[in-house]
């Protein structure tokens, strides 16, 4: 098997239903070798389903589903080469930690000193060396996080399947476990497909994020392509904060779109095939807000002033609607019923019906 195939995950036309109802719609999709692949979206979305169909514990419907460049498609979970950590980490509490790291291992047959050694190395390599003969209740949940990664890693699978992994940790300890988790899956070059509902947590792991909505692809790229160029109001306002303002489309000019934001005409790059009404995205952290108006600035005013440390964020009113706006710190900030005007920059908008 070439490097180019090992690892890699394809979907070619897969259905899954559920009696009549319809899980997974005609999923065409490639996740390349050594990448870490995100599935994004709001529950119901299909996004579990793909995973497990991956693991093998649903069968598609209809089409085909290849790992390392094999039909698995009727291929049972026991024979995929794949690993799953559960969200719930799955691990058992009367074992130690490394008996519960080597019992895949001894499920497959491998003699138990060979099992517990691969553990203890496996256990090495999530930083938890040492910990091989305490119990899981001994352990923080970060802790219990990675033996459940270490389960996963010392079986070698071609495919690194996550389920929610970080969601019973708290914020600051899921910032430090995801980066841990992103860096063993690249020392150790394993296809991985992780799945979160968790927007800034997909833009901090991810090569490449999938968004699914009602059981189909929205839009799949880089965390810079969704957030920079989202292909509809719905990835622009899922993908970070966003401020979807009506706009009319005036023409195209070369490869320069013309549109009317209130009395303000702009010019956006690329041509779009959209109705005359669209929306304009504006990122929070793209608005100005200041006391003086300058040229193009709309009036408005602000209902909600909140400083935050290293920001300060706005609710303001006005012709544009209603704006959710971060800005620096500044030695003035406005206050909740003041008079403003705010302002963006063209090249910051994007288009999306």
């Amino acid at each position: 098997m070439s490097s180019e195939v090992k690892g890699a995950v394809e979907f070619r036309n897969v259905v899954k239903k559920y009696g009549s109802v319809v899980a997974l719609k005609e999923l065409t999709l490639r996740i390349e070798p050594k990448k870490l692949v995100t599935l994004l979206g709001p529950s119901g979305c299909g996004k579990t389903t793909t995973l497990r169909l991956i693991a093998g514990l649903e069968s598609a419907t209809t089409g085909s589903i290849l790992i390392g460049g094999e039909d698995v498609t009727h291929l049972s979970a026991t024979y995929r080469k794949v690993s799953m950590v559960f969200q719930s980490y799955a691990l058992f509490p009367h074992m130690t930690v490394a008996e519960n790291v080597s019992y895949g291992l001894t499920v497959k047959g491998t003699p138990k000193r060979a099992a517990l050694e691969k553990a203890e190395t496996g256990l090495s390599m999530v930083g938890l060396a040492g910990f091989g003969n305490r119990l899981p209740s001994e352990l923080s949940g970060g802790q219990q996080q990675r033996v459940a990664v270490a389960r996963a890693i010392v079986l070698e699978p071609e495919v690194l399947l996550l389920d929610e992994p970080l969601s019973n940790l708290d914020a600051k300890l899921r910032r430090h476990v995801r980066e841990e988790i992103r860096q063993i899956q690249q020392d150790l070059g394993l296809t991985a497909v992780y799945v979160t509902h968790d927007q800034e947590e997909a833009m901090a792991v991810s090569d490449e994020i999938v968004v699914m909505k009602n059981a189909e692809i929205a839009q799949a790229g880089t965390p810079w392509d969704l957030y920079e160029r989202p292909a509809s109001a719905f990835i622009a306002d899922f993908i970070g904060d966003a401020n979807l303002v009506p706009c009319e489309i005036v023409g195209q000019n070369g490869n320069e779109t013309s549109m009317r934001v209130r009395e303000r005409l702009v010019s956006v790059p690329g041509v779009y095939d959209l109705v005359n009404e669209a929306q304009v995205v504006l990122r929070p952290h793209k608005i100005s807000v200041g006391g003086t108006q300058t040229p193009g600035s709309f009036p408005a005013e602000v209902t909600y002033a909140a400083y935050l440390g290293n920001q300060i964020q706005y609710t303001v009113e006005g012709p544009l609607g209603h704006l959710f706006v971060t800005s620096e710190v500044t030695a003035k900030p406005a206050r909740k019923g003041d008079s403003v005007f705010v302002n963006f920059d063209e090249q910051d908008l994007r288009l999306v019906a």
